[in-house]
């Protein structure tokens, strides 16, 4: 059944989205603020289940692109969210009928909303990951054959275009220099899909999810019981680390927020990597999990997400391994996803602790 999105539902999406976001995305509570502001001032917005999307429809997805470092001094507008919409629109000579979400973490759950409220349109319970990854052609779609443009892109300055490129990992490298340009953080509008095309590659029911763990951590808090154990659950995941925050290197550089974290508990070292979102876990220095699957860091005692831009030294946290979408195990996706695409020479850890038998065919690498 579809539901609504009120202002008041904003902060529990907002924290569900941090937490599926593994440590990417960008500040929760920046994208927060822009989606209520969007609700108080267009009105609520219409979510309608992937299985309610008509065949003929227009669907879009909205998001940032850039490093989520630089969102916290560089805030989008709502004039920019909506610009490449229209651009989009006008490239296609149709009309948009629902926006949707190209990955469901940090403030790429919630720009959509925004977009969705300004535009007047329904947003669909769904993403194009079943989390967060840093590249822009890392979504499920790209394994359907659902082309990322034409893609529009617009920044704060008013400056707005519109690429068509052969493939999605050009769309990617084009699109990544002209956000480094435009300041490291740009809106985009792409993906154009029907909606039965949006229903075979999307990730069904993510806003929900996001919501429902967002206020079960605050539900846990305020029972006194155990935040981390709930969000546990309702993942599917288990709880691997505990310890202390003891280093963090973290630098910008090519539109990206790239570094590690280590992380001591009482007997042994975590080392996180990360590329916007944590791509690999190591104990004491062997990969436990890795990207497709999530790592996510949350304060000890509130349960509270911390994205990658949020670690900090003496920080006190636990860190949970949940299991991404299964199509990401596929050999195809691994390619895209794998750690190996990431530089990373060992196979795909699952959460679970089971290494990924399939390996990345060179046909899907290339």
């Amino acid at each position: 059944m579809s539901w609504t999105i009120t202002p008041d539902l904003i902060p529990g999406l907002a924290r569900g989205a941090a937490v599926l976001g593994t440590g990417g995305g960008g500040d929760p509570y920046i994208g927060g603020l822009l989606a209520a502001q969007a609700l108080r001032q267009h009105g609520d917005v219409t979510v309608v289940p992937l299985r309610d999307v008509p065949d003929d429809a227009v669907v879009l997805t909205v998001a940032m692109m850039g490093a989520p470092t630089v969102m916290v001094e560089k805030l989008p507008s709502l004039d920019e969210v909506v610009a490449p919409v229209h651009a989009l629109e006008a490239s296609l000579g149709r009309a948009v009928t629902h926006i949707a979400c190209a990955e469901v973490g940090g403030v790429n759950s919630t720009i959509p909303i925004a977009a969705a409220a300004a535009l007047g349109l329904p947003l669909i319970d769904g993403d194009g990951m079943g989390r967060a990854f840093p590249e822009l052609q890392m979504v499920l779609p790209t394994l359907y054959g659902i082309n990322a443009s034409p893609l529009a892109f617009s920044d704060e300055k008013g400056n707005v275009g519109v690429l068509n490129t052969i493939d999605n990992s050009w769309t990617e490298r084009i699109a990544r220099v002209a956000c480094v340009e435009m300041g490291c953080s740009v809106m985009i509008s792409g993906f154009a899909m029907s909606g039965s095309q949006a229903r075979e590659a999307l990730v069904g029911d993510s806003l929900s999810l996001c919501s429902e763990i967002g206020e079960g951590i605050a539900a846990a808090r305020e029972a006194k019981a155990d935040p981390v154990a709930d969000t546990v659950r309702l993942l599917g995941g288990r709880e691997f680390f505990a310890g202390k925050v003891v280093d963090v290197q973290r630098a910008t550089t090519t539109g990206f927020a790239r570094g590690r974290a280590r992380v001591e508990g009482a007997d042994t070292t975590l080392e996180l990597l990360f590329q916007n979102e944590h791509l690999v876990a190591e104990v004491d220095g062997n990969p436990v999990v890795t990207t497709p699957d999530l790592i996510i860091v949350l304060e000890h005692d509130s349960g509270e997400p911390i994205t990658t831009e949020g670690l900090r030294y003496g920080q006190r946290v636990r860190v949970i391994a949940a299991p991404s979408d299964e199509r990401w195990h596929s050999a195809q996706a691994l390619a895209m996803v794998g750690p190996g695409y990431f530089g990373y020479d060992t196979p795909s850890h699952r959460f679970d602790g089971s290494v990924d038998a399939v390996e990345p065919s060179d046909e899907a690498a290339a």
